[in-house]
């Protein structure tokens, strides 16, 4: 149960951040988020746990990831990608389906790269060749 709170508690807290930095009232995110503004109010302080749905809202209204705030919340994990897979989410000029396109690519071409790396090379007198020199 206390888990659950500090989950509330830090999405509350993270949210607040989120609203002070892009400078919107708690009102003005009540009504870009389509939520109620005591709704809001109980997420911020910690008293709610909000659902997936709502952070989605509360994310379009902020103008930020959904996903920041899914990991923020504990529905997803951490992503992984590093700086770059970082720099694309926290683009705002990218709208939610061009950050997720740019990822898959990025990641798949990691992935790619990954496959075609050989294997750790042996030492030069662990191959077959300079076994054969050395016995000649």
């Amino acid at each position: 149960m206390e888990k659950v709170a500090d989950i509330a508690s830090d999405i509350g807290e993270y949210i607040r951040q989120q609203r002070n930095t892009a400078k919107i009232s708690l009102r003005q995110l009540s009504k870009l988020a389509g939520v109620s503004n005591p709704y809001l109010s109980q997420i911020e302080r910690g008293v709610r746990k909000p659902s997936a749905e709502i952070l989605q809202q509360i994310a379009k209204g902020l103008r930020i990831s959904a996903e920041a705030l899914y990991v923020q919340a504990g529905i997803l994990d951490l992503p992984t990608g590093g700086p770059v897979g970082d720099a694309i989410r926290a683009d705002a000029e990218l709208t939610e389906r061009q950050k997720q396109v740019l990822l898959d690519v990025y990641e798949s071409f990691r992935r790619e790269n990954a496959a075609a790396r050989p294997a750790a090379a042996p030492a030069p007198d662990s191959t077959p060749a300079a076994k054969t020199e050395e016995s000649a």
